[in-house]
């Protein structure tokens, strides 16, 4: 692979998380553009006439959805002593604050169906003649929960060790 083949590669990522991040996210086109453009240049950040070159997009456009992503939290930036630029990263708290906001609809969501379990199993204790209810819906969703958020705190344990 050559630089213009990794170049051509760059490119189709953007693209594709841009995509991503417009449904996902409600972003717009050239926000989202923007917001996978410096995911996918990491923590070097990229500058403003740079992001107007590579998404081939206007100053004004750029700026507006710069000052959104900032406003809604998801980037920020950085300057370099003796370089007047700003360099624009994605904010390095985002995936931990992501992460966290899931655990906990996750483990609200594990309360209500531990209740449910309960209700079944004492409804089928009690109720001998009706047809009982199946429970592995239940216990599978509760072992997925608990599964998920056991995956993300380590992933959160990773970002954070990074």
């Amino acid at each position: 692979m050559n630089n213009t083949d990794l170049q051509a590669q760059k490119t189709r990522l953007i693209e594709k998380l841009g995509v991503q991040f417009e449904k996902e996210h409600q972003l717009a086109p050239v926000a989202a553009r923007i917001f996978a453009t410096l995911i996918v240049t990491g923590k070097k950040g990229i500058t403003f006439e740079q992001l107007v070159k590579d998404l081939n997009a206007g100053k004004s456009t750029v700026s507006t959805h710069l000052e959104h992503l900032q406003t809604t939290n998801r980037i920020e930036y950085y300057t370099k002593s003796g370089d007047r630029k700003r360099y624009f990263i994605v904010k390095p708290d985002l995936m931990e604050n992501h992460i966290d906001e899931l655990t906990a609809k996750w483990e609200a969501q594990k309360c209500i169906h531990k209740e449910v379990l309960e209700y079944k199993q004492k409804s089928n204790e009690l109720n001998k003649e009706d047809p009982p209810f199946d429970m592995e819906f239940q216990k599978s969703l509760l072992d997925f929960l608990d599964e998920a958020t056991a995956a993300l705190n380590k992933l959160k344990k990773n970002i954070n060790n990074h």
